[in-house]
């Protein structure tokens, strides 16, 4: 059976991959299991570039098909932001997810609704040899001024889906699965997953 190595310690992020995934013959691997730790710094200028950074660096400690991935949310009315920047928006260093939807709800106050936003995620998967495969996810919605829902993480109870009248922290773990950006970047990618399994 194929590995692929998770280039993230994050186990959120290895129960959705292992389950988006688990009709295909791979069995999708935490860097922990196999005693690597890295923390690569992600100072690219795109989505495209701190995935590959992340999936080259853990395919080189491994020897193992790598998987990284970046991800952002993008609001119009800001012009795009927060964007690259998703994680680290906020008004402090020591900020959680809670203060940086607060820092995103004050910032579109002046802003007319709706505020129309896309999560956008890009994978890498990075070969031994060093070639990457990349694909692309993108989900579409709006922010809300209130926050609805006690799953998903990030801006996830603000992110709504107006064709379904829920916000992303709504959803069951099943239906976020395969409407989210990374669960579509991540569908794209399992045809490549699979011609590489059949080398």
């Amino acid at each position: 059976m194929l590995k692929l190595l998770l280039a993230s310690q994050n186990p959120g992020k290895l129960q959705e991959m292992q389950f988006i995934l688990r009709d295909l013959p791979i069995q999708v691997i935490s860097p922990a299991e196999i005693d690597i730790d890295l923390d690569v710094k992600e100072t690219g200028k795109t989505y495209a570039e701190n995935a590959a950074l992340k999936a080259r660096a853990f395919a080189e400690a491994s020897g193992l098909l790598s998987l990284g991935d970046d991800s952002g949310l993008e609001v119009d009315a800001l012009g795009g932001e927060p964007g690259l920047y998703s994680a680290r928006y906020a008004p402090g260093a020591d900020a959680n997810d809670a203060d940086r939807r607060a820092f995103l709800l004050k910032n579109l106050e002046a802003s007319p609704r709706p505020w129309t936003a896309r999560f956008r995620a890009t994978i890498a998967i990075a070969q031994p040899r060093g070639e990457i495969e990349f694909t692309e996810g993108i989900c579409e919605g709006e922010i809300i001024p209130e926050e609805r829902g006690a799953g998903g993480f990030g801006y996830d109870p603000i992110f709504y889906l107006a064709e379904l009248g829920l916000t992303m922290a709504e959803l069951s773990e099943d239906k976020k699965n395969k409407l989210s950006h990374r669960a579509k970047a991540l569908e794209k990618a399992k045809a490549f997953l699979l011609r590489y399994g059949h080398k």
